[in-house]
Order: C-alpha cells, then sequence, then structure tokens
C-alpha cells in the first residue's frame, strides 16, 4: 500500500512539474482601445498634462471645465477623463472619447468657462468597439 502511495504522489508530482501552461498569443487584428501614451511621448513640444500652469486662475478654470464635464452624466467614462490643460488662460482639450456629440459637448463647457476662442480641441473619437 506504500508503495501504491508513493507511486501515485510521484506521478501526480511529475504530471504538475511537466505540464505546461497554455500558450497565450495577441492577435494582431483585434481593434484596441484608444490610448494615446505613446502619441503624448511623441508630442512632448505640444501642451500635456504635466504643464498645466500652477497659478490660481488657470487651476480654477480647470477645476471648473472638470466640473462641467463630470456633472454631464450623457458623457461616457472617456469623455469623464479627458485632459484639460490650461496655460494662461488658454485651454487645451485632449484624449479619447466615444462621439463627435461627446467632442462638442466638451468643447462647449470649456468655452463656457474660458471664453470663446481660447479653447484648442484635440479630443479624438475613438474608434467603436466590435
Amino acid at each position: 500500500m506504500k508503495k501504491v502511495t508513493l507511486l501515485y504522489a510521484v506521478a501526480l508530482s511529475a504530471a504538475v512539474v511537466f505540464s505546461a501552461p497554455p500558450t497565450v498569443t495577441a492577435d494582431q487584428n483585434l481593434p484596441t482601445e484608444a490610448d494615446n501614451t505613446k502619441k503624448n511621448k511623441e508630442e512632448n513640444k505640444e501642451a500635456t498634462a504635466e504643464q498645466q500652469k500652477e497659478t490660481d486662475s488657470d487651476r480654477e478654470i480647470t477645476r471648473k471645465i472638470r466640473r462641467a464635464v463630470v456633472k454631464d452624466k450623457s458623457l461616457s467614462m472617456k469623455a469623464h477623463n479627458v485632459k484639460i490643460i490650461t496655460r494662461d488662460g488658454k485651454v487645451t482639450l485632449k484624449g479619447p472619447v466615444k462621439t463627435d456629440k461627446e467632442k462638442a459637448a466638451i468643447e462647449r463647457a470649456a468655452a463656457g468657462v474660458a471664453g470663446k476662442g481660447k479653447v484648442t480641441n484635440e479630443l479624438e473619437v475613438a474608434p467603436p468597439k466590435e
């Protein structure tokens, strides 16, 4: 009985040791999420979130725009998370949104706070998920 138990334990251990986990490969044809991390690194010359001015007026403009965007419950989570960069009273909007309607709504909210002509809209409509 002792030999059978020992043999069974050795066989089970060998099976565990020599079993390989399944190989997972990424399908290159799948659509990707809108992600602008790489693009941000390539565009260091343009406004990035790190370049947000720390003046009281610029922070207040950004805060008011963010509050207006988040308060709009018709916008998607992507739209709620766009980058809002204010420098010397001029606002740059960046990041992915789901629709042109969201893009326009965020630009209207920013213009309502910063003023017409002071908003640069660099928002991008993300391709739909399939």
